[in-house]
């Protein structure tokens, strides 16, 4: 049977000839062989359409298996093995497979994961800027860099040979940590109720937990049996003077912003720059105090709040012409730490793995108190993909 995509493209074939016949015979009277075979494409033409929305579209086929998957998932949610009749207990099987048995353990399908991944895109101060893509499985992978900002062509005489300058690839490391929700409870009656969207509640609780466990791990991770956060990952472009343990003056932002080389501030094109792939400040809301207090050389702040310019969504703020993204698990300033970070913020990449796992526990511990507890397990990781695109301010030592 033809896929959606072939019968589109025979409709627009027999489309293309049947405006071909009508082009070439012009104001000419037509013969009956013409006039039919005009007929004969607009009549395949109507044939191939009606094919065509009698098949399931690939949307309209996920739809059906998110649908179906989803069905499967509330069954397991809501109710324990014994309380299933065979036709649910089917249904659990045919869309979840088991990985942990004995704790009650089993592997989301891929359609109904994307609903929890696509829930943590948007929580998490470093989701907001950063690059995100999902995978399949959470097998270990690296993703080819290059920087090509030393990369430089050569100006050659007339009848002169041109000389070689290989591109320097690097691969930076994006494997997947595994992250856990923590056991959380839901009351029976709670289950009980048909009206509730329990698989929305459940996803919604395990997105708020495992969200708020990673984002520590996507700004300052060690890369050692965890991600490598923003800031291990960035270099220093700015070091305080000695007594600014807590402080930054106009003249460290500024340099901040001259120690990113020119090519990471973007081209013009002739549609627009894209604002959110624009350079960016990120900091804590503690250092946003410090630098809220920040005047020029002309005695003016330099902060400008957002109701101000309005340019970009999820921005505080802007700095320098440039927007400012607050993210809490930034360093708060003191001797040696690194506040600020400024540079093109979507070079940081995060890798979600769609082997979502989901358990669910009754024993007495639960049990005795009316509730139902739930386990959701999720992979991730993330790295800064070019380390020339961030650079970060660093308090003094003393």
């Amino acid at each position: 049977m033809p896929t959606p995509r072939q019968i589109e493209a025979n409709i627009q074939e027999h489309s293309r000839a049947a405006r071909h016949l009508m082009a070439e015979k012009g104001a000419r009277t037509w013969s009956a062989t013409d006039q039919s075979k005009f007929d004969g494409h607009m009549e395949e033409v109507e044939r191939l359409e009606a094919t065509l929305a009698a098949t399931p579209s690939a949307s309209r086929r996920d739809h059906a298996l998110r649908s179906q998957y989803r069905e499967g998932l509330e069954i397991f949610l809501r109710k324990n093995p014994r309380q299933m009749t065979d036709s649910e207990r089917a249904k659990v099987k045919n869309v979840m497979s088991t990985t942990t048995g004995s704790q009650g353990g089993f592997t989301v399908p891929a359609l109904v994961a994307q609903d929890l991944v696509s829930l943590l895109k948007g929580y998490g101060f470093m989701r907001r800027v950063a690059t995100e893509f999902t995978t399949e499985s959470g097998a270990d992978m690296g993703m080819p860099t290059s920087d090509g900002t030393a990369e430089v062509g050569e100006l050659v005489q007339q009848n002169s040979s041109a000389t070689a300058l290989d591109p320097n690839f690097n691969t930076r490391a994006m494997n997947t940590y595994k992250f856990s929700s923590k056991v959380f409870t839901l009351p029976i009656e709670l289950l009980m109720d048909s009206q509730v969207d329990i698989v929305g509640d459940v996803l919604q609780c395990a997105r708020d937990r495992i969200g708020r466990v990673q984002n520590p791990f996507f700004t300052t991770g060690t890369g050692s049996g965890q991600p490598t956060g923003l800031v291990p990952a960035a270099a220093v472009g700015k070091t305080g003077i000695t007594g600014q343990t807590l402080t930054i003056i106009y003249d460290d932002l500024v340099d901040l912003v001259d120690s990113l080389d020119d090519a990471h501030f973007g081209m013009p094109t002739a549609g627009g720059a894209t604002p959110d792939r624009l350079p960016g400040w990120m900091f804590s809301q503690s250092m946003r105090k410090v630098i809220r207090k920040v005047k020029d050389t002309s005695g003016r702040p330099i902060w400008a709040p957002s109701y101000s310019d309005g340019k970009l969504p999820g921005t505080t703020g802007q700095l320098l012409d440039y927007p400012v993204y607050i993210n809490n698990d930034m360093a708060a300033p003191a001797a040696n730490a690194k506040t600020v970070a400024f540079g093109n913020l979507h070079s940081y990449a995060i890798r979600d793995a769609l082997d979502v796992t989901m358990s669910r526990f009754e024993d007495s511990a639960y049990m005795t108190k009316g509730q139902v507890g739930f386990l959701a397990w999720a992979r991730a990781g993330g790295n800064l993909l070019d380390l020339g695109a961030v650079k970060l301010y660093q308090h003094s030592a003393t």
